[in-house]
């Protein structure tokens, strides 16, 4: 009766088969190992942002380049206060803001960009505090370059002067008349009048939306598993039905039994 697995047309199909089914296996468990690589990498980013809250500061030259290990750690840094622009359309406690970001100017030539505080509404120059005069030392997280597009920074173009829509020294370069750190920090406590602009998770450490693509993936692959063999066992038992139909005389004569 089962004779048919052996023709050429179920060769093809069989082998199919046991190529799919683990194939599907292997892409999902894959993609579930992604999901519990980010599992970890945000537990870890958690632990780390908890120790970097209380752990001294670390001079800024010995944290850059920005990665995932230091990105978040307590950075300080030594200059004066130049340039202030505002970052319109920045969210905090659920509020419209903006930030109040200021260069800070240190002895190696280069500029570090100070987010000094929030402040609600509409971007306002006026509104702004002017920035401490003098030599200052300044305290924070430190934080990657944004990249436009990514954890809610606007790509949005012509903006006034005054304003940028990123913090990163690709944009910040073309507002200066100096190098500019590829790093930001966020002070600890915001200057007078403003509030403090808590530090962001690294890039890929958290359970966002692409963390929860690959769980919807892993489950995509192992449906697409047990498809494989539902239609495979289906494909079957319509053979064998046809077959015994073919047997009992059920098929009018001249017709071949009608196998999908």
């Amino acid at each position: 009766m089962y004779r048919f697995l052996l023709t050429p047309r179920w060769w093809g199909i069989n082998v199919f088969v046991l190529l799919a089914i683990p194939f599907c296996i292997f892409m999902g468990s894959w993609q579930l190992s992604r999901f519990e690589g980010r599992v970890h990498d945000h537990r870890a980013a958690t632990q780390r942002a908890d120790a970097d809250r209380t752990a001294a500061a670390t001079p800024l030259a010995r944290l850059l380049p920005v990665d995932k290990r230091t990105s978040g750690m307590r950075a300080t840094a030594t200059g004066r206060y130049a340039t202030q622009l505002l970052v319109p359309g920045r969210e905090l406690d659920g509020k419209r803001g903006y930030y109040v970001l200021t260069l800070l100017r240190t002895d190696s030539g280069k500029a570090l960009p100070v987010v000094r505080g929030w402040l609600p509404g509409t971007a306002d120059a006026a509104k702004a505090p002017a920035p401490p005069s003098g030599e200052v030392t300044v305290t924070g997280a430190l934080q990657a370059s944004e990249t436009p597009g990514d954890n809610g920074v606007t790509a949005q173009g012509g903006l006034p002067a005054g304003q940028t829509g990123a913090i990163s020294a690709a944009s910040l370069v073309n507002l200066v008349p100096y190098d500019v750190y590829d790093a930001w920090i966020t002070l600890d406590k915001a200057d007078s009048g403003m509030k403090a602009v808590p530090a962001k998770a690294p890039d890929n450490t958290g359970l966002d939306l692409k963390a929860f693509q690959n769980l919807g993936y892993t489950g995509e692959w192992f449906v697409f598993a047990g498809f494989v063999v539902f239609m495979w066992f289906r494909l079957v038992r319509r053979e064998v039905e046809a077959l015994r139909d073919a047997e009992l005389g059920l098929v009018p004569e001249g017709e071949e039994p009608a196998v999908v």
